[in-house]
């Protein structure tokens, strides 16, 4: 897969994987990644996350909604993760696969757009 910038991943629409596609590598995955802001890639190199503080709880529900909104849109859902009453961290991964694929790139470039 050809790197692509945050866009051109933006641009994009996530396609239905049900396995029987490769999961990324480590090296390709980090090189995706340089397009993302603030996007961290897991020691295994299976999940891409990041980490907001959004002020107070409500403001923190509000953005999970919009975040679901997009995964809903994509049909790529995001591990969602809510501490502190306003620490949210997001994961994203290809369940199906094990691992990362574009749909995770494609929806963590939307949700930066948010």
């Amino acid at each position: 897969m050809a790197v692509q910038t945050a866009d051109q991943l933006r641009q994009g629409s996530c396609k239905p994987c049900e396995g029987g596609v490769e999961k990324m590598s480590a090296a390709e995955a980090k090189e995706q990644l340089e397009s993302l802001d603030g996007w961290q890639l897991s020691d295994d190199a299976t999940v891409i996350s990041k980490k907001w503080n959004r002020g107070d709880f409500v403001s923190a529900i509000d953005f999970f909604k919009q975040v679901a909104d997009v995964a809903e849109a994509e049909q790529h859902h995001p591990d969602l993760h809510l501490t502190g009453y306003r620490n949210v961290r997001i994961d994203l991964s290809t369940h199906a696969i094990g691992g990362l694929s574009e749909n995770d790139f494609i929806v963590a470039a939307k949700i930066d757009s948010i």
